[in-house]
């Protein structure tokens, strides 16, 4: 067997373990909001800005359109967000907070902390490295254009 090929030496089996952690580690403070991480993410981008296209929203959270569609109408059916024609492209909709939705950014204010704890072992200096390399090896799977028969 190469070493290609040992799961070991393989970056995205770590990217997907880091990823399962990350749910696992969000799970309980997300517990009270009831919400899963990616409606976390999808509030957390309403909470920037408001009353969006779903394109926008779309854009910003990098969420499959078929896994957004699902996540709307859960916050939806939780009372988060509703989901409005846009008056100037009937075409579109747009993402709109309700009250509770906008509420609940209160309840969540803890949240970011809290997460800091379960990363205790990186610095402060180590983090900013990791997300800007993150951010970086993201740009470059988006732009790939590797080609295999």
């Amino acid at each position: 067997m190469s070493d290609a090929l040992k799961l070991e030496n393989q970056l995205c089996h770590r990217f997907y373990t880091v990823s399962n952690a990350f749910s696992r580690a969000y799970r309980p403070l997300l517990k009270s909001l009831d919400i899963t991480y990616p409606q976390y993410v999808v509030l957390m981008a309403l909470w920037e800005q408001d009353d969006i296209p779903i394109s926008e929203l779309l854009r910003r959270t990098r969420i499959d359109g078929g896994a957004m569609t699902l996540i709307l109408r859960k916050l939806q059916d939780k009372g988060y967000l509703d989901l409005v024609a846009d008056p100037h492209d009937k075409r579109s909709r747009r993402v709109k907070l309700t009250k509770g939705g906008s509420d609940a950014r209160v309840q969540a204010e803890s949240i970011p902390h809290q997460m800091v704890c379960n990363l205790n072992s990186l610095t402060a200096d180590e983090a900013v490295q990791l997300r800007d390399l993150i951010d970086k090896l993201s740009d470059c799977l988006d732009k790939s254009v590797c080609e295999f028969e």
